[in-house]
């Protein structure tokens, strides 16, 4: 007998390959998100020191209440209740910091400010 693929088993075996390649890309791509966002000395920083939710509150109304509402309940931006509860707290400083979701513009404070800001969407 003839060890000859067919062509519809090569087509099978190519596909194969090339989704395990789409899975293994993906893969190495998270992998070096997640590598990066821990070397990034911002964020390093502020996932270092400790929040004062207090303090969150007084920079939440100065910068993000317009759109977010006065609670956090959603206004021209979504409610951000419970906001911590579905994004990391890097996912959190990521969507703070680099103004990739228009109309949210981007908004860099200070590493104090950015812990203290995490710890107030921590409990609301």
């Amino acid at each position: 007998m003839d060890n000859q693929l067919t062509k519809p088993e090569i087509l099978i075996q190519r596909i194969a390959l090339i989704f395990v390649a789409i899975v293994l890309a993906v893969l190495l791509g998270v992998l070096a998100v997640r590598i990066s966002k821990h070397s990034d000395p911002y964020v390093k920083t502020v996932l270092s020191l400790t929040g004062d939710p207090i303090q969150g509150s007084a920079i939440f109304q100065i910068n993000c209440a317009g759109c977010h509402g006065l609670q956090a309940d959603g206004r021209v931006g979504p409610s951000l209740k419970g906001v911590s509860k579905h994004k990391s707290r890097y996912g959190l400083i990521f969507q703070v910091i680099s103004g990739e979701t228009p109309p949210m513009p981007k908004f860099q404070p200070s590493t104090q400010e950015m812990a203290d800001l995490l710890s107030y969407l921590e409990k609301i």
